[in-house]
């Protein structure tokens, strides 16, 4: 049976003295609460008062923090209080469970115009803070690229093959899967609503363009965003959280030399190959899905694809790919280090890194579509 808490109170012409005595712990329930409430009762009025804690048996971090809880609150009104008596590994169970009170926050106001507007323009702010910021993010990167470029000897090739080997290699089987899905599932609707017309064979055109072109570097590019993105910011917030990334720099290393440049590097040389496989197996299931349901046989497939894109078709896409690829690595690498102390702000950088990332490609890939269109490329 746990001990119950127990105070004697006896006053003085100094004021009051609390003895207390027995087992201050969590196993008390209620009673350990009762007692703390009688703590402050029993000093009411009281100018001085004196709590001895020698007869306490046993403490922990409740019995602590409650009995702290009612100092302050003797303190509030104004009673001199003094603890004495206290075992030393009372007292550091007293100081270290320090009692704070809890901020309740306020009643939240209905939404108003004025709060929308307000909303609107923080965001248009932290969306302007946040382009500076990568501006000055790839300075830096460059300028630490030249230096380590007229330094050969300095550039980590064995980390710079480790990531592209993660994000290529590793990479490669789900782009294939879904890329090939979804060139068979545009084939599908091409024969299905071009039949209406009869253009059937039209649906090799749509999906030439439409993939080499546009679809197989857009998919490619949220999907490295999703996956190696995300993989990047987790990295580095993890490196930052355990202050590995201060430990390099103690050591004289540039933490954008060891950790950035090998990573966004992997990225750019991974994005324009995956791009490269995406197009090709897109083009694969449609060849397939197109001699299924269009009876457009593989090779009258292959020659119409050649009658209907040229070598600009083919390039737009992996033009695309690098600067995607940087993008990516970009924004993965400032919400990497952006990440704070707890696991919330690394939970939080990681969702802010992949949406940034997928709404940034798509903003990026609209930008090429119209420079492309004004260039006639």
């Amino acid at each position: 049976m746990p001990i119950a808490p127990a105070i004697a109170c006896e006053r003085t012409a100094a004021g009051v003295r609390l003895d207390l005595a027995g087992g201050w712990t969590i196993d008390a329930g209620a009673r350990l609460e009762n007692g703390a409430d009688a703590l402050v009762a029993d000093a009411e009025g009281a100018h001085d008062v004196l709590i001895d804690l020698s007869g306490v048996e046993h403490m922990d971090t409740a019995g602590a923090w409650v009995i702290d809880r009612s100092v302050q609150a003797l303190v509030a009104r104004g009673v001199v209080t003094q603890v004495v008596g206290a075992r030393p590994e009372h007292a550091i169970l007293l100081k270290e469970a320090h009692y704070r009170p809890v901020e309740t926050a306020g009643p939240r106001e209905p939404p108003t115009l004025t709060s929308l507007l307000a909303d609107i323009g923080e965001s248009v702010y932290g969306a302007g803070a946040d382009f500076v910021s990568g501006v000055a993010f790839l300075g830096r990167m460059v300028s630490v690229g030249l230096t380590v470029l007229v330094r050969p000897p300095r550039w980590r090739w064995t980390s710079t093959f480790y990531h592209l080997e993660i994000f290529a290699l590793r990479s490669a089987p789900i782009i294939l899967l879904i890329n090939f899905l979804v060139g068979a599932i545009v084939a599908q609707q091409g024969i299905f609503q071009l039949a209406r017309f009869n253009a059937s064979p039209f649906t090799v055109d749509l999906i030439g363009i439409l993939v080499l072109r546009e679809l197989g570097v857009l998919l490619t590019s949220i999907m490295i965003a999703g996956r190696s993105g995300s993989a990047i910011t987790a990295e580095l917030g993890s490196m930052k959280m355990r202050e590995e990334v201060d430990a390099l720099t103690v050591m004289a290393l540039d933490p954008m030399e060891v950790l950035i440049l090998p990573r966004i590097l992997a990225l750019i040389l991974a994005l324009p190959l995956l791009t490269f496989l995406a197009d090709m197996a897109a083009l694969v299931g449609g060849a397939c899905v197109a001699w299924v349901y269009g009876d457009i046989l593989p090779v009258v497939f292959v020659q119409r694809l050649h009658d209907a894109i040229g070598l600009n078709t083919f390039a737009v896409g992996l033009i695309k790919a690098p600067f995607m690829a940087l993008v990516i690595g970009l924004i993965a690498s400032i919400e990497g280090f952006a990440v704070a102390g707890s696991a919330e702000s690394l939970g939080r950088q990681v969702t802010a890194s992949v949406v940034k990332s997928i709404f940034m490609v798509i903003v990026l890939d609209g930008l090429f579509a119209m420079f492309f269109a004004a260039v006639r490329y």
